[in-house]
């Protein structure tokens, strides 16, 4: 069975809220394993096991001060390991962030997490959704926030982690779901 793996940093509970929207998503064409990094920017020994054997390698962060987590950018670093041997090349990889602003540089991030793929030799799948962009809109419409190479989601800095919008995390779904199928084409091949 096609595996995904989404290994995210999560500051508040938001971006885990989002990662499990991903894995839901994805679970619907994959076996799903969500790694978390630690407040410390770690993750367990045996993850780099489960990012290796992956099918596609799902990145999630909150933006902060227009980029990554200084965690999430440990865990990257840390990647160096993998990337010296190329352990990722041709792996799918795919990315979603959220924070409080609708904007908010949100778009850096994912450039980071495209660049880090990049630096892998991975594959980039982007939302392939549409975004809600007409006066009938609704902020809760599927991918409001309107993007394109990564999922997501914007959560008022006062608001908590149940009130997270549902159209940010069906659109989360819809992408983790995407990420899943497009790797068990891949895998097909």
């Amino acid at each position: 069975m096609t595996q995904v793996a989404i290994v995210y940093h999560s500051g508040y509970g938001h971006t885990r809220r989002m990662a499990q929207a991903v894995a839901d998503g994805a679970a619907q064409a994959a076996e799903v394993h969500a790694i978390e990094v630690d407040a410390q920017g770690n993750v367990p020994d045996a993850a780099w096991d489960k990012l290796a054997s992956a099918d596609a390698i799902v990145f999630g962060s909150p933006t902060y001060m227009g980029t990554v987590s200084w965690q999430f950018k440990k865990f990257a670093d840390a990647s160096s390991k993998p990337w010296f041997g190329q352990k990722w090349k041709d792996k799918l990889a795919a990315g979603f962030t959220n924070s409080a602003s609708m904007n908010g540089d949100k778009h850096s991030t994912l450039h980071y997490l495209v660049t880090l793929a990049m630096q892998h030799s991975m594959l980039w799948v982007g939302t392939g959704l549409m975004p809600s962009n007409s006066k009938a809109a609704t902020r809760n419409d599927i991918n409001y926030v309107a993007s394109f190479a990564g999922a997501m989601a914007s959560t008022p800095s006062d608001a908590s982690v149940e009130e997270m919008l549902e159209g940010d995390l069906q659109t989360a779904r819809l992408f983790g779901q995407r990420v899943a199928e497009q790797a068990a084409r891949l895998a097909a091949r």
